[in-house]
């Protein structure tokens, strides 16, 4: 009887045409939700693609829409459309299916999950396998908490929601990652796991990709911007960010300092209220919306200010790179980001939504270049954990001691 092919019978686009039945190596599953500009997705790119080859065979399943998705053309990758963030009971059903059936048809050692859905549908999915198939009860589920999907934003009942779904995954899950101390602590707290189920490996980037050198002037100059200081985020616009309280920082500081440029890169779904709150605070000509962009990290190196402003995180990777770029940063102080600032010497930080607070902050770097270039030199010395390399070899530990 032939094989099923995953393309025709499953709907899915598969990148790569390749037979599963290859070689001795490890064979890896990545699982994430979509491929939006965003730090869980660029490591989870990266760690498929630098896998040692001689040792692991790496696939990836995700959602199809993300500006990050033609960064697959060089993993095997299937798009699975059903699988979106917002909970659809229909899709999250078709999603599960799919998923099943690619798993049973590639037969994994290894699965790692990322993102609360994918993490959610990803995991079970693997359960049922190893409890229908006898063959397949030696594949072993990874999850990387990059950041928890519960938060204390939410409706009381759909926190707890949220929290109960982490607590029964946590038992089929052979190995929770954290990328902070933060997270750790977090989901001992809310009896996600147990603490032998934790490891801790930190969220990379590529420090050398931060650490250049670039034409300041030219690259302000596609931006419209000549000599004015500029203040920027990198976000996602949705409401983990709090995109709407940066406008509101830079109506605070425009108000002293009529000549700084904001800018804030990105987009999502929030992208309306922010043009709206722009506009209501006459700020046309001091906020610059660039959407998203690929080159984030030579825009990050014409900022004299770096600035998060969400209300929860898991460690935040642009936080990182910022740090890299040696810009000073002002930031709110939650999660992994209070392992990464330290107040007064790399940066600033502030408690989610002190938006005069943080413009304060802000307006004391801008008008001290002296203490910008303290931060910026203190900054550049604390990241060197953060190498993405390490990142990558220790997961490649942690699958080989599976083996």
């Amino acid at each position: 009887m032939a094989k099923i092919n995953p393309v025709r019978n499953h709907n899915i686009n598969y990148t790569n045409d390749r037979n599963p039945k290859i070689s001795n190596r490890v064979k890896v599953a990545h699982i994430i939700t979509l491929l939006e500009l965003g730090g869980a997705q660029e490591n989870t790119l990266y760690t498929c693609e630098h896998l040692d080859k001689n040792k692991f065979d790496v696939m990836l399943i995700c959602g199809k829409g993300g500006i990050l998705d033609d960064k697959t053309k060089n993993i095997k990758t299937y798009f699975v459309k059903e699988l979106i963030r917002e909970i659809c009971p229909l899709y999250d059903l078709i999603a599960f299916i799919k998923i099943y059936k690619i798993l049973k048809y590639e037969k994994p050692d290894i699965i790692h999950t990322h993102s609360s859905k994918a993490g959610i549908l990803g995991r079970w999915s693997v359960w049922f396998l190893r409890t229908m198939n006898s063959e397949l009860r030696t594949i072993k589920i990874i999850h990387t908490f990059h950041g928890f999907g519960f938060n204390d934003e939410q409706n009381y009942f759909v926190r707890k929601i949220y929290i109960l779904a982490e607590r029964l995954t946590a038992k089929i899950t052979d190995k929770l990652i954290a990328v902070s101390c933060e997270n750790i602590s977090c989901g001992l707290k809310n009896k996600i796991g147990d603490e032998l189920q934790y490891t801790m490996i930190r969220s990379g980037i590529k420090l050398q990709d931060y650490q250049i050198e670039i034409e300041i002037e030219k690259k302000k100059k596609e931006f419209g911007i000549k000599n004015e200081h500029i203040v920027g985020m990198i976000a996602c616009f949705k409401k983990q960010k709090a995109p709407l309280d940066f406008v509101k920082v830079a109506g605070l500081v425009c108000n002293e300092k009529p000549d700084i440029k904001f800018m804030l890169v990105g987009d999502g779904v929030l992208r309306k209220r922010i043009e709206a709150e722009i506009k209501k605070l006459n700020l046309e000509k001091n906020v610059i919306l660039t959407g998203w962009r690929k080159d984030t990290n030579e825009i990050m190196k014409i900022f004299d200010v770096f600035v998060l402003t969400s209300l929860w995180e898991g460690l935040p990777r642009v936080i990182v790179e910022s740090m890299a770029a040696g810009i000073p940063v002002v930031a709110t102080y939650i999660d992994g980001t209070r392992e990464i600032v330290q107040e007064g010497l790399t940066g600033f930080v502030v408690q989610p939504h002190e938006t005069e607070k943080m413009a304060e902050r802000i307006l004391r770097l801008l008008n001290d270049a002296d203490l910008r270039k303290k931060f910026s030199e203190e900054a550049k010395k604390r990241v060197q954990e953060f190498d993405i390399d390490l990142m990558v070899s220790q997961q490649e530990k942690l699958y080989l001691s599976y083996q």
